[in-house]
């Protein structure tokens, strides 16, 4: 993976919650904020004439895909069973779900299938017809995959604008991609998109606004996003907060937190972190630990590790550098966001 994570001088720069049924009310109220839909009367309903009903299936389809169009599929089974009109309004929607799954199964190779990217293709694009965001989304990435740009940040668009997190991040690392890129709208769907919690969106907007892109960007606010990236478990976000930590850039200086979220990424599988956490704990005298991290590092390419690995090394027996060999071959990450 790219670990090109701290930017450069080169750079230059659901619950889901039913909607509350009608009561009989004494005396009227105001502003109650429920969907109301009046049903004629027929001749031989003792209905009064201004008798409301709830009947949600008769939502306009649009204003419904903004209600559920980015639910998942356990959130559409419980949103279908809670009555039955919301039941009919969403079968599209879990009619879509199928398509979604048939074009992972295509995607990957899974459940018996072979990999076929255009069958792949074609099964998303159905779900996206039907409505569903998730489908957009992974549509707009095989586009991306296959180098048709255009028509996958279309898809990224239309998921985002329904309120998908992951279209609005997708969307905004694709107009920063794009030749030219669009900084200012980028920034602006990274920032919807970290806003709703997506921790990919939120290491990538720090980067963003730490390159100086975006309105007001100041060093506060891109640690803001690292830190919180970090808290959410994003291993890159985690050594970016590392470094403003260790020089006090948009943070207060602490070589404790420093040391904590260093470790934490290191832990997590980063190489630049292990070699970093190696060194320090080298300055502190605990060689049998810095070694391991040290040899970590240079396993994963990171060639300034091995001078002093190599130094450790000499200073050990024989039986300690085996132990070293045995503790870095049964290493294995803790587990992250990305």
């Amino acid at each position: 993976m790219k670990q090109r994570t701290w930017p450069s001088k080169s750079d230059g720069q659901p619950r889901f919650t039913a909607f509350p049924f009608a009561k009989k009310q004494t005396r009227p109220t105001k502003n109650r904020s429920i969907f109301h839909f009046q049903v004629s009367p027929s001749s031989s309903s003792s209905s009064k004439p201004n008798q409301y009903h709830h009947d949600f299936s008769q939502l306009p389809y649009d204003v419904l895909l903004k209600i559920a169009a980015n639910f998942t599929l356990p959130n559409l089974r419980a949103a279908s069973l809670v009555c039955k009109s919301w039941c009919d309004a969403l079968r599209p929607l879990r009619e879509a779900m199928l398509f979604l799954r048939w074009g992972k199964r295509f995607k990957h190779g899974r459940g018996g299938v072979k990999p076929n990217l255009t069958k792949a293709l074609d099964s998303f694009l159905k779900g996206a017809a039907r409505g569903s965001t998730l489908a957009m989304v992974d549509a707009g990435l095989v586009y991306w995959e296959m180098g048709r740009r255009e028509e996958g940040i279309a898809l990224y668009r239309k998921a985002a604008e329904l309120g998908d997190p992951a279209a609005q991040c997708n969307l905004g690392i694709s107009l920063l991609q794009d030749n030219p890129s669009d900084h200012e709208e980028a920034v602006k769907w990274l920032f919807k998109a970290s806003v709703a919690g997506h921790v990919r969106a939120q290491y990538q907007l720090a980067l963003s606004l730490h390159k100086g892109h975006g309105l007001n960007s100041n060093l506060q606010e891109p640690a803001k996003w690292y830190l919180r990236a970090a808290e959410g478990g994003y291993v890159r976000a985690m050594y970016n907060t590392a470094l403003c930590y260790s020089v006090g850039e948009g943070l207060m200086q602490s070589h404790k937190l420093a040391r904590k979220w260093m470790k934490r990424a290191a832990d997590r599988g980063h190489s630049k972190a292990q070699l970093e956490h190696g060194l320090s704990l080298f300055s502190e005298g605990e060689m049998m630990k810095a070694v391991v991290y040290l040899e970590l590092a240079s396993r994963a390419g990171q060639a300034a590790a091995d001078p002093v690995k190599n130094v450790i090394f000499q200073q050990m027996s024989n039986s300690s550098r085996d132990r070293v060999v045995l503790l870095a071959n049964n290493w294995r990450a803790l587990p992250s966001s990305h």
